[in-house]
């Protein structure tokens, strides 16, 4: 047997992290059908703000250029859950904005009530700076550091 690896030609990393992203997209599905969150469950969704389809207010894309993250928890209306995307009302500093948020553009998905969280890592060569949060809702939980529950999945090519 060889030490080396071999490159596939099934794109293994591609159909893992599309099957990820289709969680969030089942999960929000499922808030979308109820009308509401159940128990303490909200939701951290940090994405990519110029990622192909995001559509989000010029103010929010200022201040967020490369990433943000919105919460989900008790101030959001109009969910709509489609099979690429989803689009949701949110309040900025008072002010109301539609977002619409592609699973491809997500890189992060966290409910904290559970500790689980999914982390999708970027396809680009540059690294991205942190996620600042948009505040959109409040209070604002810190999600378990102990790594429960939280699935982390390298899509880089060892070569």
């Amino acid at each position: 047997m060889s030490d080396g690896a071999v490159d596939s030609l099934i794109p293994y990393d591609e159909i893992v992290q599309e099957a990820l992203r289709a969680v969030v997209g089942r999960v929000l599905g499922e808030i979308e059908k109820s009308g509401g969150l159940p128990g303490e469950h909200h939701f951290y969704i940090t994405f990519k703000t110029g990622a192909p389809g995001v559509d989000i207010p010029d103010h929010l894309s200022q201040r967020f250029p490369d990433e943000m993250t919105i919460v989900i928890q008790n101030r959001f209306w109009d969910l709509t859950v489609s099979s690429d995307r989803f689009e949701v009302g949110l309040s900025f500093n008072q002010i109301p904005a539609r977002l619409v948020i592609p699973y491809a553009a997500i890189t992060g998905f966290v409910d904290p009530a559970v500790n689980f969280a999914l982390q999708f890592q970027v396809q680009s060569e540059a690294q991205p700076t942190p996620a600042e949060h948009a505040e959109n809702d409040a209070p604002v939980a810190v999600p378990a550091e102990d790594g429960s529950n939280v699935v982390s999945v390298d899509f880089t090519r060892k070569k």
